[in-house]
């Protein structure tokens, strides 16, 4: 069993930047890669960013060069610095652990991007 915890979400303004965390905990060593999701009212949840146990990092064409994704493998925490935010960002933010038994998802972290 994998356990995530996301925080830092919440509102800022277009232009302004938000980092995410997910804490990962439980049998972590399973993990092959983490990566960050959202889901906006009325659309389905999309891949936001994904990193691999080797440092291996992917975006979606949405947030490149915009995001960064990073994890600190000591702690077992996964970032998502989110600069030059934009309103069509708005979303739940979801943390991602995948495994090869199953994926696990955190709770969910509100991000509101005012115009």
């Amino acid at each position: 069993q994998v356990q995530l915890v996301e925080s830092g979400g919440g509102l800022v303004q277009t232009g302004g930047s938000l980092r995410l965390s997910c804490a990962a905990s439980g049998s972590t060593n399973n993990i092959a890669a983490m990566g960050w999701y959202r889901q906006a009212p009325g659309n389905q949840r999309e891949v936001v960013a994904q990193i691999r146990r080797d440092g291996d990092t992917n975006y979606a064409d949405s947030v490149k060069g915009r995001f960064t994704i990073s994890r600190n493998n000591a702690k077992n925490i996964v970032y998502l610095q989110m600069n030059s935010l934009k309103p069509e960002d708005t979303a739940v933010y979801y943390c991602n652990a995948f495994t090869i038994i199953r994926p696990y998802w955190g709770q969910g972290t509100q991000v509101t991007v005012s115009a």
